[in-house]
This record gives structure tokens, C-alpha cells and sequence, in this order.
């Protein structure tokens, strides 16, 4: 029996993912007679998460780089393979397709950062490895990269929780960090062929309707 589809939006903190998978995903099941489901990571609602929550709270540290990247990304690996198996493995195998709200792709961005450039390429091929191979997570068949300047992210983010800078987690925080993801992000792109949607313009975020034009696009849709 032939599995759905597996699609993957991804971007830095603030660049609208949730808004777009909420729009892509109603498409998707237009599209399919079996529907489409949308899932998303880290899922805080899980004990699966519960590693993710520490990390980003501070327990083992108050920066980012106080968690290697090969630590820090087996506790998203982790909640990801008790979400595919609890919740959305039988859909994905029985046809549905799946729209996920970031993926390993994650560790790509936000966690390859920490490492020297050239120790990039092998980390990227152990996320694969680690994620597809040994956990046996679905490899997708598209994913897209809401790529913003961080500059207008960052502006986003402080609007979200109303200029309160303490509610920002460890990531949201260290702008310099943010930085440092946006480049290993489009780094991780062009070597994977993820597809890159441009989600500003002259110093300002393009409508949504915009940007959910480009994304239907990208996957066929539109």
C-alpha cells in the first residue's frame, strides 16, 4: 500500500511556519482523497517533549551552546519518533498525507550552528542517518524553508508575546544565535534541495496570502 505524501515546512523562530502549515495543509487535502493531517514539533503536549523543555528552559545550561548539537538533537529526535508512532504512522502508511510543522530538518538549522563549518557535512549526514535510518522516521518528499531575515523574525517573535523579552526560550533569545541558523539553514538547503520561499522584501514580511501562494507552488498545488 502506497503512503501519503510527506511534506515539511521549516524556518527560523518567527517566520510564520504555523501560520503556512495551517493554510498548506487544508490544500493538501483537497488534493487527496484520503485527506491530509498536520503535525508539529516539538510536541509540548507529550512527555516525549519533556528533554526539549529543559533544554530550551535552561536546565542544562543558559545558552544555546551549552547543549552540543548532538545532544540537544536526539532529544527532538526522540520526540519525534514517540509522536510518528503514537499518533500519525497509520494515517501516513494507509495514504494520508502528512504536512509537518518542522522535522529533523530542525536539527539542521538550529542545532548544526554549533559546530565548526567544516564539520557541517557530517552532521548532516548523521541527522539522516540517526533520524531516518536508525529510528526509522519517514524521510519527506518536499521540504520548504521560510527564509526571512532575522532582523524581521526577531521583530515578529517580540510581538508574539508582547514585548516581554523573558518569555523567549534559550533559542529566541540569542539573537546572534538566530543569525548563525539562518546561515547553516541555507547552507543545509542548497545541499539537500530543500526548496527556499522568500518571505520578505524591502525590509518588510510579504502578506501571508503571498508567501501561502508560494508554498502551494512549491508542492503542486497552485
Amino acid at each position: 500500500m502506497a503512503t501519503g505524501k510527506l511534506i515539511v515546512i521549516d524556518g527560523l523562530d518567527g517566520s510564520g511556519k504555523a501560520t503556512q502549515s495551517g493554510l498548506l495543509v487544508k490544500k493538501m487535502a483537497e488534493h487527496n482523497p484520503k485527506g491530509a493531517r498536520l503535525v508539529s514539533f516539538p510536541d509540548y503536549e507529550s512527555p516525549s517533549a519533556a528533554l526539549v523543555k529543559m533544554y530550551l528552559a535552561g536546565e542544562f545550561g543558559g545558552g544555546a551552546g551549552d547543549v552540543n548539537a548532538y545532544a540537544a538533537s536526539s532529544f527532538y529526535a526522540v520526540d519525534r519518533y514517540a509522536s510518528y508512532r503514537r499518533h500519525w504512522e497509520e494515517d501516513y502508511k494507509a495514504g494520508r498525507d502528512i504536512l509537518a510543522d518542522r522535522y529533523a530538518t530542525s536539527n539542521m538549522i538550529h542545532q548544526m550552528g554549533k559546530l565548526p563549518r567544516e564539520e557541517w557535512d557530517g552532521f548532516l549526514a548523521w541527522v539522516k542517518e540517526f533520524e531516518y535510518g536508525k529510528l526509522g522516521l519517514p524521510k519527506p518528499d518536499r521540504v520548504l524553508f521560510l527564509d526571512m531575515d532575522p532582523s524581521l523574525s526577531e521583530r515578529l517573535l517580540s510581538a508574539r508575546y508582547q514585548g516581554d523579552e523573558g518569555k523567549k526560550d534559550i533559542h529566541e533569545a540569542d539573537r546572534e544565535y538566530l543569525r548563525r541558523c539562518r546561515e547553516s539553514a541555507l547552507y543545509a538547503a542548497g545541499r539537500e534541495g530543500w526548496t527556499v520561499i522568500h518571505c520578505d522584501g524591502d525590509g518588510r514580511v510579504l502578506p501571508i496570502e503571498e508567501i501561502a501562494r508560494r508554498c502551494a507552488r512549491a508542492v503542486g498545488l497552485e
